[in-house]
């Protein structure tokens, strides 16, 4: 939203690509994207191909200098790069050549990384794999989510496309060259999509590991374990919010819970532990742990699976 409000502000946009609406909530109803209902608001031309293979035709009629893309989803052929006049610019949410792919912002958080931001990039055929115009910077804190990274990011993304396509008109008006610079292949690693079934807590991992898994996977897919205690059946507990946390005593078996607090219930991790702060029942929604302890049971000594 951010990068197209600034494109709107500051250039001249002659369409506007997305995804085709998607079924989306309990309902199931039709959902437009929120790039489509921005650029509904602004009455710029929507399309919402599911491929551009068969769209040169419309793209070359649009005339375009140039085409920004921000996590389009859909690859871009040879064809279809080669048709503004400047090329097709994307911006990338990470510091190339590190995470190229489909989830940079939640890879980024999952392993640990202090720093991340956004590239603006010429893209070639390759993934993710074009020269970079400039870098835009923040850190990762222990409270960042995907979502909390994600706003931010936006915001620097808007601020870095505009920047650079300042300068490219520059360049044009005094005719001279800016030149992106290449990435270095040798440092690359790559941001596979995220799957469901990566959000199953493996608690013999770290509570450093288990803690970004759950930063990294909020909003979605939404990290999870299994509670077992001998009054109950299994029940599956999803987990929104967790910090990491010092306990006195001898290392606990991984998923046992050894402490309840306020603030949380704390669990011994691999090496560890995490406290688990925002937890939500299949069927319910998120509650803070002293709220969700009120409705169900959770004792020192059971377990998560």
């Amino acid at each position: 939203m951010a990068p197209l409000n600034a494109l709107i502000e500051h250039h001249q946009v002659v369409g506007v690509f997305t995804q085709p609406d998607r079924r989306a909530g309990r309902g199931k109803k039709m959902s437009a994207s929120p790039i489509k209902q921005l650029a509904l608001q602004k009455d710029l031309p929507i399309f919402q191909p599911s491929s551009l293979r068969d769209q040169v035709a419309l793209i070359q009629s649009l005339q375009a200098d140039l085409m920004v893309v921000v996590a389009y989803g859909l690859i871009l052929p040879k064809s279809v790069l080669e048709i503004p006049a400047h090329g097709c610019i994307n911006i990338h949410a990470s510091l190339l050549p590190r995470w190229r792919g489909a989830a940079p912002i939640q890879r980024s958080i999952e392993a640990g990384d202090r720093e991340t931001g956004v590239s603006i990039m010429q893209m070639d055929v390759g993934l993710d794999t074009g020269p970079v115009y400039q870098f835009l910077r923040t850190t990762i804190d222990q409270h960042d989510t995907s979502q909390s990274l994600h706003h931010r990011l936006a915001d620097l993304g808007a601020q870095g496309i505009i920047e650079t396509l300042n300068d490219i008109q520059s360049a044009i008006a005094n005719k001279t060259t800016y030149l992106p610079t290449a990435q270095d292949d040798d440092d690359a690693c790559y941001a596979k999509k995220i799957s469901k079934s990566e959000a199953l807590l493996d608690w013999s991992e770290s509570a450093e590991q288990i803690q970004a898994r759950i930063r990294a996977f909020n909003p979605w897919p939404i990290c999870q374990s299994y509670h077992q205690s001998s009054s109950q059946k299994s029940t599956r507990i999803r987990i929104h919010q967790a910090s990491l946390v010092a306990h006195a005593g001898s290392q606990g078996d991984a998923g046992l819970i050894v402490d309840i607090q306020n603030e949380g219930v704390v669990v011994a991790c691999g090496k560890g532990y995490v406290r688990l702060e925002v937890l939500q029942r299949d069927g319910s929604k998120p509650l803070a742990c002293k709220i969700f302890c009120n409705g169900y049971a959770l004792k020192i000594g059971d377990r998560f699976a």
